[in-house]
């Protein structure tokens, strides 16, 4: 059980860490606050070492990871799309990143308490992964 709920949690750390660089990616361009881009590349910076320790404890089991859902990836790039196209600016950037860590914070938290049987490295990987979504979240309200 241990080593089961470990690869599912693996999984989902994976996915939402791919998910937050992609949202990061898909808005960057369009930031002009210098203070606000710096901080997207220090999250995505962040987010993609944590991918690595991510990539490697799924080496450990042979497991491939999770890519994020086809449906999200499409809603969420439909959404920044819709949004920036309507108003671009910092404001609605911020906007969108942090309704995307919200919903970030709330799948990991979730699939923490969902397997709760996993090892305690892979418990804190997802920990600090979801106090990235949470210290993103708060960065971005200055910017709202």
């Amino acid at each position: 059980m241990i080593e089961q709920d470990t690869i599912k949690l693996l999984r989902e750390c994976d996915a939402g860490v791919k998910m937050g660089v992609k949202s990061i990616d898909d808005v960057i361009d369009y930031v002009k606050s210098d203070k606000m881009k710096s901080r997207l590349n220090a999250c995505k910076d962040e987010h993609n070492t944590l991918d690595r320790e991510i990539q490697q404890a799924l080496d450990r089991f042979h497991d491939d990871g999770k890519n994020p859902s086809p449906i999200a990836e499409g809603m969420s790039w439909m959404k920044t799309n819709m949004k920036l196209a309507m108003h671009q600016s910092d404001k609605t950037i911020a906007d969108l990143m942090t309704d995307g860590c919200n919903m970030g914070v709330k799948s990991l938290n979730r699939y923490l308490n969902q397997y709760e049987a996993a090892d305690e490295q892979t418990k804190d990987i997802a920990k600090r992964l979801i106090n990235l979504e949470e210290q993103l979240a708060v960065d971005m309200r200055g910017y709202l």
